[in-house]
């Protein structure tokens, strides 16, 4: 032990031995022998310091009694022997997929209740035009375009009236550039979107509101619909839209879509 420390000290004073000299004959100004010796001690009081503190354990230091040995190791087993075992690869396989399951739940939560819903969500879960007409709920009716910003900026405000409503209410999308709809675009009078017709029972306007306003509006005048109301509350209304000029006209595919 006392050897090792006295090699690591030698090393020690070798490598910073100099650096110590040159400090010392500045800061003090003695001469350089005097210094040499001045720095030499401190260098090897620093040494003899540093390597204790840094200074690995020997391989042939004392080892403790086997007693001493003996208890620590069945301490650490009784301890041991309270501690929950390490988990087994089919325990990690499950934490993995009940991670993903509950990760791809959350984004399907944030999408639908958190502003996340797009137009072709509610494209998706809209009703059939001629179906919605045929089983006697009033009807809110939104001609729409995908190319339309303040349609993709509703869309949320949208699906949340719908889901409070779906059970009274039909709720129906139509695609402005889809050519089926072109009798309706005229029946409606649809010169800008999104536009919201707003339908009795029978299949009778009784209002429409068009372009960007506060999901109030649209959420009054539905209340009125799911209630029976003769009358919506904001039957001619009209906000910043977009027109139908910009419409991209496509022949449709199929006849039965309501997109």
């Amino acid at each position: 032990m006392i050897a090792r420390e006295s090699a690591c000290a030698r090393r020690f004073s070798s490598r910073f031995g100099a650096r110590l000299l040159q400090w010392f004959g500045e800061r003090t100004g003695q001469r350089q022998e005097s210094a040499s010796r001045s720095a030499r001690r401190h260098c090897l009081t620093i040494s003899k310091i540093f390597c204790v503190n840094n200074s690995d354990p020997s391989p042939t230091e004392e080892k403790p009694e086997s007693g001493i040995v003996a208890a620590a190791t069945e301490t650490t087993s009784s301890v041991g022997a309270g501690l929950p075992a390490y988990p087994t690869k089919d325990l990690n396989r499950r934490v993995a997929v009940a991670s993903v399951l509950g990760a791809v739940g959350l984004f399907a939560s944030a999408r639908l209740d958190f502003g996340g819903t797009s137009l072709k969500d509610l494209s998706a879960i809209a009703l059939p035009y001629e179906e919605a007409l045929a089983n006697g709920k009033p009807t809110v009716v939104e001609f729409y375009a995908d190319w339309c910003e303040v349609c993709r900026e509703l869309a949320p405000d949208v699906y949340k009236v719908k889901q409070q409503f779906k059970d009274k209410v039909n709720f129906v999308m139509l695609n402005v550039d889809n050519t089926k709809w072109e009798q309706e675009l005229d029946e409606f009078g649809v010169e800008g979107i999104p536009h919201f017709a707003f339908l009795d029972k029978d299949g009778n306007e009784e209002g429409n509101v068009v372009g960007r306003l506060p999901r109030q509006y649209l959420l009054e005048n539905v209340d009125a619909l799911a209630r029976g109301e003769a009358n919506v509350p904001h039957a001619r209304v009209v906000g910043q839209y977009s027109s139908t000029e910009a419409r991209r006209v496509h022949q449709v595919v199929d006849p039965r879509s309501h997109g």
